[in-house]
């Protein structure tokens, strides 16, 4: 059965991770999507090359497209991109602000060819305000939103990126194909297209949902207060660490999970487990399994107080002395049993073969044709009457150049003289 986006066409500049993931993502679900490089390729297939032109980075995120060649300085190669526009749904780009118009890619040029195009563009910060024109990345992001700070993880007295995902960049990849989907299905009642804006600044604050939340009865006086401290500390030049524990100390001193017993990690004899419980059913549950009290359960209990604050201290000490009296297997039983969440900590390796992702459709096979077998991440999303399929692996750079150009008119002599001229590669 035909995919939920059969039939739509989207023609892709993008480069690094938000915008080909987001690409990968309208492939999955049956879109024709068609990757425009430059003819030396994309920045990402160079980070951590396995051999020429390809990295495991760049196969991770780009499966089912087309690889189409074009160097977008030359007017050549502008005059390919306005030739395909005229069949193309969508159009997705991040770059710079400024990129798209040196480029003569822009929405208000690319619109007159094809009205009822969606242009989806992606930039850093948007395209308003004091940081509009400047670049950026998944680290920028984070640190320009909070995301950073927000983590306990200082080095050398600075503080520590988010790294074992860039989470602006995948989180923005996502807000690109859901917003995509939207404006196709608003065309279909309108029979209008638009431009679709997006931005790592938005979704690394969408991220942050509940912390961005202000509520003045509870945070206008809290948050002025501290805003106002944190001008003085950072006036009188306060190290980072010092900074960082006032904003702790203000905002939220007990969040901090080695300080949670229900919400954090635990050594057991085998390897580490990991508990979450969010609710006092829930607690009250694992503590009955590990045989400890908690004054929680007690009337007039105060969360905020002194005692509280030491007492959580000492629960966490006594149920790390607990879990390591068993397996992590002999733990998840026990727990699983009283209907407690927990899961065993492991390396995403492990999870390849793992019966519960495989079950669930989660790993796909594919054939790269130039590195062979390909195992990756399958499709996020079931749908019963439009399946989504990984329809192949990243394609090699290049590689469909010659069939789109030959689809669009251009013979042998012509291309061969794009060759002699840079234009493709």
């Amino acid at each position: 059965m035909p995919g939920p986006l059969d039939g739509v066409k989207v023609l892709e500049f993008t480069e690094i991770i938000a915008g080909p993931f987001s690409g990968m993502l309208l492939s999955d679900m049956g879109a024709d999507v068609i990757k425009v490089e430059p003819p030396w390729g994309e920045p990402w297939r160079f980070a951590q090359p396995f051999m020429p032109n390809e990295s495991k980075t760049f196969i991770g995120i780009n499966r089912g497209k087309k690889s189409l060649t074009l160097d977008l300085t030359k007017p050549e190669a502008r005059e390919i991109v306005y030739k395909m526009v005229p069949d193309m749904d969508v159009v997705i780009i991040n770059s710079r602000p400024d990129v798209p118009n040196n480029l003569g890619i822009d929405y208000e040029t690319l619109s007159k060819i094809n009205p009822a195009l969606i242009y989806c563009e992606t930039t850093a910060f948007g395209r308003h305000g004091p940081h509009s024109d400047r670049p950026g990345y998944d680290i920028i992001a984070q640190a320009m939103t909070g995301l950073m700070a927000a983590e306990d993880k200082i080095a050398n007295g600075v503080p520590q990126p988010v790294q074992s995902t860039p989470l602006a960049d995948f989180s923005t990849g996502i807000t690109i194909a859901w917003s995509v989907c939207a404006a196709l299905y608003s065309r279909e009642q309108t029979g209008k297209g638009q431009k679709v804006e997006t931005t790592l600044l938005g979704t690394a604050l969408a991220l942050q949902a509940m912390r961005f939340t202000q509520v003045d009865m509870v945070d206008r006086e809290r948050t002025g207060d501290f805003l106002e401290s944190l001008a003085l500390l950072r006036e009188a030049g306060a190290p980072y660490k010092d900074v960082h524990q006032h904003y702790l100390d203000t905002f939220d001193p007990g969040r901090r999970r080695a300080e949670n017993a229900y919400y954090r990690t635990y050594q057991a004899k085998d390897g580490v487990l990991a508990v979450g419980c969010l609710s006092d059913p829930l607690r009250k549950r694992m503590v009955d399994v590990l045989g400890l009290d908690d004054i929680r359960f007690q009337p007039g209990y105060d969360m905020y107080s002194e005692e509280t604050q030491a007492f959580n201290l000492r629960l966490v000490g006594q149920a790390e002395e607990i879990f390591l009296k068993k397996t992590v297997s002999d733990w998840l039983e026990l727990l699983d049993a009283a209907g407690v969440p927990a899961g065993p900590v492991r390396f995403v390796e492990e999870l390849l073969a793992d019966e519960q992702v495989v079950s669930n459709g989660l790993v796909v096979e594919l054939e790269h044709t130039q590195a062979g077998k390909v195992t990756m991440v399958g499709p996020l999303v079931k749908m019963s009457e439009t399946p989504l399929e990984a329809q192949s692996a990243s394609p090699a750079l290049g590689e469909s150049t010659v069939d789109i150009l030959r689809g669009l008119g251009y013979d042998d002599q012509k291309l061969n003289e794009l060759r002699q001229k840079g234009v493709i590669r």
